[in-house]
């Protein structure tokens, strides 16, 4: 396993740890990534339709180019139609679990499902919102 990853043994107990070190690093990236795609595989099960039906809390702020809220700060919003569905779903988790700070966007996620998180997503990265944030 050491050769395949392009670690060379040289014998020494030493050189046995920094292979484990390596090999655990790794292993600790492959399982990283995994969970990180995780929110894209969630977001392939979204129902666009469904989306668009729910979007009312969002079309508001996220619909209207160069919009910036004034509570509780000037923030400049972001359009997020033609956003990758991944993206958006790990954002609304983010926000969720209050690991992202604004607290509007924090109190609506809060109120989503996942499966709202992923209908959501997969509206705004539908080809129609596409076009229309051109």
């Amino acid at each position: 396993m050491a050769r395949f990853l392009g670690i060379i043994r040289r014998g020494s107990s030493t050189q046995d740890n920094n292979d484990m070190k390596a090999i655990t690093t790794l292993q600790f990236i492959a399982a990283t990534a995994l969970l990180a795609c995780s929110g894209a595989l969630q977001a392939a099960d979204g129902d666009p339709a469904a989306g668009k039906a729910k979007n009312s809390m969002c079309i508001g702020c996220h619909g209207i180019g160069g919009y910036k809220t004034v509570f509780p700060e000037v923030y400049h919003v972001p359009k997020i139609g033609g956003q990758h569905a991944a993206y958006i779903v790990k954002a609304l988790q983010e926000y969720k679990a209050g690991n992202r700070s604004h607290p509007s966007m924090r109190a609506i996620a809060a109120s989503l499902s996942d499966k709202d998180m992923a209908d959501l997503a997969a509206y705004y990265a539908s080809d129609a919102v596409k076009s229309a944030a051109k």
